[in-house]
């Protein structure tokens, strides 16, 4: 994996590609200050809604509510998804910019993202591109996750396909292969091929109930991207996903409760901040967390209180 590969995933590059097939989004650039904020350990409280009308009229398959989903876009295409055991719904559903921001500040993987988003390339002696850091807000929809995939892509060919949500059996997954496999195959041949800008990558999708196929993201061919049900050695050797081409991708999904696993995000519902502040160190953490609840309850109480 190269920096290239990396930079091609950025959400404002993928998206004007495929605007079409996945949720409608607003890009917003990531200012310095803010950057420098997510890197500090000290206390700010934002207070106030986010309210964009550009949105509004957008009509989309699933139900539409005037609140966000947000991804925090580096080269990475990172979400803060170690990050939602903070959120009072354990959603990464935002409705102010105070849920943003308490997301942004539990999340470790925005902090890799900000420091390190080349760490795992093979270019390391090559330059640095220049990082366009974003605040990506899409338009919430309940996604059950049963019906994620995440498909791999090397040298334009769809290899293989994962259950996103690996750690949990769905009965259903096995039953419905055929149709999840034409699904996506047909998704990735009219939509997808040759048209993103490398010829390896990792794309995740979403089946809904109408059968309907929608791309969610776009990641690098690589071990920063996580391999779910496959390894990396898998897809990158000449074993049994290679074999198995001739009759379309390797298909696997979680095929009995025996094999549930936890889900790899748990580890981070006792942050490094905890910790921290067990042992009397770093409290300013806790502050804000403290702070931003304080403020959001206040806000909607003011809410309630104002003439209808």
């Amino acid at each position: 994996m190269k920096k290239e590969q990396v930079v091609n995933c950025q959400f404002s590059v993928w998206y004007p590609i495929f605007k079409q097939h996945t949720i409608k989004s607003l890009i917003l650039p990531l200012p310095q200050n803010v950057i420098e904020y997510l890197l500090d350990d000290g206390t700010l409280v934002v207070s106030g809604r986010y309210e964009d009308t550009h949105l509004h009229p957008y009509t989309h398959t699933y139900t539409y509510t005037h609140t966000y989903t947000y991804t925090s876009n580096d080269e990475t295409t990172s979400t803060v998804t170690d990050a939602n055991w903070i959120a009072l719904n354990s959603s990464l559903q935002c409705d102010s910019l105070s849920d943003i921001f308490l997301l942004f500040k539990s999340s470790d993987f925005i902090t890799h993202d900000l420091t390190q988003p080349f760490l795992v390339c093979s270019d390391q002696d090559s330059p640095d591109p220049v990082v366009n850091y974003e605040l990506v807000l899409r338009k919430w929809s309940e996604l059950i996750p049963g019906g994620e995939f995440r498909c791999f892509v090397k040298e334009n060919k769809l290899i293989a396909i994962s259950q996103r949500d690996y750690t949990q059996h769905y009965q259903h997954l096995l039953k419905q292969e055929e149709h999840i496999l034409h699904a996506v195959q047909e998704f990735f041949s009219q939509h997808i091929q040759y048209k993103f800008l490398d010829e390896d990558f990792v794309f995740d999708v979403y089946r809904d109930s109408q059968g309907r196929v929608w791309l969610i993201d776009v990641n690098p061919f690589g071990e920063v991207t996580e391999s779910l049900l496959f390894s990396w050695e898998e897809l990158t050797s000449g074993g049994e996903v290679a074999q198995q081409q001739q009759d379309g991708p390797a298909f696997r999904c979680t095929t009995s409760e025996v094999t549930v696993q936890p889900s790899p995000c748990l580890s981070y519902r006792i942050p490094r901040d905890f910790v921290d502040l067990s042992s009397g160190e770093d409290a300013y953490k806790l502050i804000d967390f403290l702070k931003l609840k304080k403020s959001q309850q206040e806000d909607s109480e003011e809410e309630e209180n104002a003439p209808q």
